[in-house]
């Protein structure tokens, strides 16, 4: 049943899976649902509902033209793996980083990594404010992912250090998009921003608008940020 919901879904969006694909969402699914009994992954656990909120929700941030020539991304806060698994699933050649706070949740996504036997996949555990200063990751993927972590001007502050100057960071946003692009340009601006670009997407058989928003990395992010751990919540860029 889950295939054909799966296959039923991405069709409406253009998607196409092979066997191989399916049946790795499928497992994907299964221990999401298996794991949620010990720790908290999501609340999301029917199967047409994962479908559409989970899977094709994370494959709305992939656009051709913004991934061409992209080889390695990173999702910051990617929680049970989204939108990265998918994606990489989706794209099995890119290069894989998933950074999450948790302990717990990092360790469920290396059994997923290595149940679904993907290549060339990173699970970190740690902040981003944190990592973001690290020399190994800074500024040094082609495309940065995050879905509904923070408020924008935050997740810029997350996520544009790990951006290389060219890259692009993508943010899977709800409907109230476009006031948060408005609110951020600022805080874009100072942490190398350039162009701001947007998509508007509804999901299959929901009432429900996405907004995906893609940054381009215009100048390298100033040393000074992240700031702290705790500091861009507390008092975001404005």
């Amino acid at each position: 049943m889950f295939k054909e919901i799966l296959i039923d879904s991405a069709q409406k969006c253009e998607f196409n899976f092979n066997e191989r694909q399916l049946e790795q969402f499928e497992i994907f699914y299964e221990m999401v649902v298996e794991w949620n009994e010990k720790i908290n992954l999501t609340a999301i656990v029917d199967e047409k509902d994962f479908v559409i909120k989970h899977i094709i929700d994370s494959l709305m941030v992939y656009d051709e033209e913004k991934f061409a020539g992209v080889k390695n991304f990173c999702d910051v806060g990617t929680g049970a793996g989204f939108p990265a698994i998918p994606l990489k699933i989706f794209k099995p050649e890119l290069e894989v980083t998933l950074i999450d706070s948790l302990a717990k949740r990092v360790e469920f996504l290396k059994k997923v990594v290595e149940e679904l036997q993907l290549d060339n996949v990173v699970c970190l555990h740690g902040r981003a404010e944190d990592l973001g200063r690290d020399k190994n990751l800074r500024e040094s993927f082609d495309l940065v992912t995050a879905r509904a972590v923070a408020r924008l001007n935050i997740l810029a502050e997350y996520c544009l250090p790990f951006v290389k100057v060219g890259g692009t960071f993508a943010a899977l946003k709800g409907k109230i998009y476009r006031e948060e692009i408005l609110e951020s340009e600022s805080a874009i601006k100072i942490l190398g921003g350039g162009e701001i670009t947007f998509s508007e997407k509804n999901l299959p058989e929901l009432n429900d608008i996405r907004g995906i928003i893609y940054i381009y990395k215009k100048f390298n992010t100033p040393k000074k940020f992240p700031r702290k751990a705790g500091t861009p919540t507390k008092n975001p860029l404005s």
